[in-house]
């Protein structure tokens, strides 16, 4: 498990709490395929108990740490929690794995199954183009970020997440392997130049390249973590 207390105070946008902030909501959040952390960073900070669970050891997460199968453990164990959060694997998705023709497994439907059997709210992250359903989209540029890394989330279990206004892309993104310049925005993929720059950008201080790679900006997991709160403890499921 992570030391919290020792992390950087997050300040990738003035709107979010800091570490020292963060307001308690006492419901417990699993994330599933949890990687270093990103959406559980950002569901920590809008008062979520958070628990991550994934098939690699991550020994930079920052929280309570399981590492094994994501879907067996759900099956075993997701009961126990108020929310789940799971980001599967994007690589079966993307454009440039199928391009190189590469196979990677699809795992949302058979994950989408056992997250319904819990009868728990549920979020299902992924790139877009990825079979989701009837997704909110979001983008780092709603939420003040210097990057756009659209990302979408299918909410099942009775909650909705609405989208916030998406800006018009008017900066440009710098190109591939170049460092970002005064008016560009980041693509933190692949070989990009400048980690201590995506690691503020992304909000995330303790990541690794590869770590920011494979991440989400925790601002995005914040926002639906706060509207989601509401939901939950008035056993609604819903919130507008």
């Amino acid at each position: 498990m992570g030391e919290v207390a020792s992390l950087p105070l997050f300040d990738a946008h003035p709107a979010m709490p800091t570490l020292d902030r963060r307001t308690p909501n006492g419901l417990r959040l699993l994330d599933l395929f949890c990687c270093a952390g990103g959406a559980s960073m950002g569901y920590h900070l809008a008062g979520f108990d958070v628990t991550g669970v994934d098939i690699a050891p991550q020994p930079n997460y920052p929280f309570d740490f399981c590492q094994a199968d994501a879907i067996d453990f759900v099956r075993k164990h997701g009961h126990k929690f108020d929310v789940i959060n799971a980001s599967p694997p994007c690589q079966a998705y993307t454009m440039a794995q199928r391009i190189r023709g590469r196979i990677h497994p699809d795992l949302i439907d058979p994950l989408r199954q056992v997250l319904q059997a819990t009868g728990k709210p549920y979020l299902i992250e992924n790139v877009i183009g990825a079979p989701l359903e009837r997704p909110v989209i979001l983008c780092g540029a709603m939420f003040g970020l210097r990057t756009y890394r659209h990302r979408g989330f299918e909410t099942g279990g009775g909650v909705t997440v609405p989208a916030p206004p998406h800006p018009v892309h008017s900066a440009p993104t710098a190109k591939m392997g170049r460092p970002v310049q005064d008016g560009e925005f980041m693509h933190v993929v692949g070989n990009f130049s400048g980690v201590p720059l995506a690691r503020r950008i992304m909000g995330m201080p303790w990541a690794t390249r590869d770590e920011l790679r494979e991440a989400i900006p925790p601002a995005y997991t914040h926002y639906i973590g706060r509207i989601i709160t509401s939901a939950v403890q008035s056993g609604k499921g819903h919130a507008a």
